[in-house]
C-alpha cells in the first residue's frame, strides 16, 4: 500500500469519487469549489488506485477540513479509509494544523468516532443524505 499526496485533483481521485459518490451513492454534486484549494491523497494497492480523500484550510486559525474520503467497493474492509485519514492528519500537522473538522455521512459516524472524532451540531442534509459535523484536536 502506498499513499501519494497531490497539490491538485488527480484523475485517479476523480474516478474513485465518481464511482463511490456518484454511481454507488447517487450524489449529483460531487465536485465543488474546494477541490482547487485542497491537497488530495490517493491510496494505491498493488499499483491500482483504491481510495482517496482531500483536505484544505478552514476559516479559523489552525483549522483544516477533511472530506471526500472514498474507498472503492472491492477494496473495503482493509482499513484503507483509516489509513487515508491518518495520513491526512499527518500532513495537516506538518502544515501547522491543530484541529480537523469533517462533515460525515451519518452512517459513517461510528467509523470516525473510532478515529477519535466527536460529533457536534444538528443533522444536516447534503442532497438526500443526513450528515453531521465532527471534529478532532490534533
Amino acid at each position: 500500500m502506498e499513499i501519494r499526496v497531490y497539490p491538485a485533483l488527480p484523475e485517479e481521485a476523480v474516478r474513485i469519487r465518481e464511482e463511490v459518490f456518484m454511481e454507488e451513492q447517487h450524489f449529483q454534486e460531487e465536485f465543488d469549489g474546494n477541490d482547487p484549494l485542497a491537497v488530495h491523497l490517493v491510496l494505491y494497492q498493488n499499483g491500482m488506485p483504491a481510495g482517496t480523500c482531500r483536505f484544505f484550510k478552514g476559516d479559523a486559525p489552525g483549522e483544516y477540513l477533511v472530506g471526500r474520503i472514498a474507498v472503492r467497493r472491492f477494496c473495503r474492509g482493509k482499513n484503507f479509509g483509516a489509513c487515508l485519514l491518518r495520513r491526512a492528519e499527518e500532513e495537516i500537522r506538518k502544515a501547522g494544523g491543530r484541529t480537523v473538522r469533517l462533515h460525515a455521512q451519518r452512517q459513517a459516524v461510528p467509523f470516525y468516532e473510532k478515529q477519535g472524532y466527536q460529533a457536534y451540531g444538528p443533522v444536516e442534509y447534503e442532497e438526500y443524505c443526513p450528515h453531521v459535523w465532527m471534529r478532532k484536536k490534533l
